[in-house]
C-alpha cells in the first residue's frame, strides 16, 4: 500500500474559477495562511471594502488627529468570517505585539501595526483586511476536487504592488491561464 501525505497549499493563492456561484467568493483571489489537516485559513485580496485607514482610526483614536494620507489607504474584505476583526499582511522583518511569522510574510492582527502605518513609520508594504475566508477540515480538498478553485504559489509583487483590480488576472496569467477563456460551465470526464 502506497500511502502519500496530503498536500496543503499553505501559502499559496486560490483563484475562483469563472463559475463560482457563492457571491461571498465569486471573482475573488485568495492568499492561504494556513492550510492543513485542521482546515485552511485566507484572506480575499482584490475585494474592497469601502473603507479605508482613516475611517478605522476615527473608531480606535476618536480623539487624535487623521493624516489626509490616511483616506487613501483601503481596507479590503478579508472574508465573510468575524468581519470585524482585523488582519495586516506585511513582510516579515516587521514585528508588532500580535504578529505571526509566515516565512516571508508576517500577519498581524494588533492595532500597534495601524498605528504605525497611520504615523508613516509602519511597514512599506502591507495590505489591511476585516474578516477572513475559512473552511473546515476536508472541505477545502473538496471544493478543489470540484474543480471550485485553481492555486498558484502567493507572489508577494501580486499582493502588494498591483491594483486590487488586476490581482485575480495576474495570479491565472503566473499559471498562463486567462480566466476570460474559460467556460462558466462545469463537468467532469
Amino acid at each position: 500500500m502506497n500511502a502519500t501525505s496530503p498536500s496543503y497549499l499553505k501559502h499559496h493563492f486560490l483563484i475562483a474559477m469563472p463559475h463560482m456561484a457563492d457571491p461571498n467568493f465569486a471573482h475573488t483571489l485568495i492568499y492561504l495562511l494556513e492550510h492543513n489537516r485542521d482546515g485552511a485559513m485566507g484572506l480575499i485580496i482584490n475585494r474592497p471594502s469601502g473603507l479605508n485607514l482613516a475611517d478605522v482610526l476615527e473608531q480606535l483614536r476618536p480623539d487624535g488627529s487623521i493624516a489626509p494620507a490616511n483616506h487613501g489607504v483601503p481596507i479590503f474584505s478579508g472574508g465573510p468570517v468575524q468581519t470585524d476583526r482585523g488582519f495586516v499582511l506585511h513582510p516579515a522583518e516587521s514585528q508588532f505585539q500580535a504578529t505571526l511569522g509566515l516565512g516571508e510574510l508576517g500577519v498581524t492582527t494588533s492595532q500597534d501595526v495601524l498605528f504605525a502605518i497611520a504615523d508613516g513609520h509602519g511597514p512599506r508594504q502591507h495590505f489591511i483586511a476585516l474578516g477572513y475566508a475559512g473552511w473546515e477540515p476536508g472541505q477545502l480538498e473538496t471544493e478543489l476536487i470540484d474543480n471550485a478553485w485553481l492555486s498558484c504559489p502567493m507572489q508577494p509583487q501580486i499582493l502588494f504592488d498591483l491594483p486590487h483590480d488586476q490581482r485575480l488576472a495576474a495570479a491565472a496569467a503566473s499559471l498562463g491561464v486567462d480566466l476570460r477563456l474559460l467556460s462558466t460551465q462545469v463537468g467532469h470526464a
